[in-house]
């Protein structure tokens, strides 16, 4: 892959004994700040609480009018 100009530029600064503008950059511009969290079982519930699911049975509160 080619280098870009920003970093032939930075590279050049380093070699001359300049500041490397990485340096600058502050610890956290690395760091993944997103909280990743499973969801607890109260969420996973809530998530479904008004949807219209199959259960094991059948009886899920559905219905199905047949006209003859």
């Amino acid at each position: 892959m080619a280098k870009s100009k920003a970093k032939k530029l930075r590279e050049k600064l380093a070699r001359a004994g300049k500041r490397n503008p990485d340096a600058k950059r502050s610890g956290f511009s690395f760091t993944d700040m997103r909280t990743r969290m499973t969801k607890t079982k109260k969420d996973h519930l809530y998530q479904f609480k008004y949807k219209n699911h199959q259960s094991n049975d059948g009886n899920d509160g559905s219905f199905f009018i047949v006209n003859s």
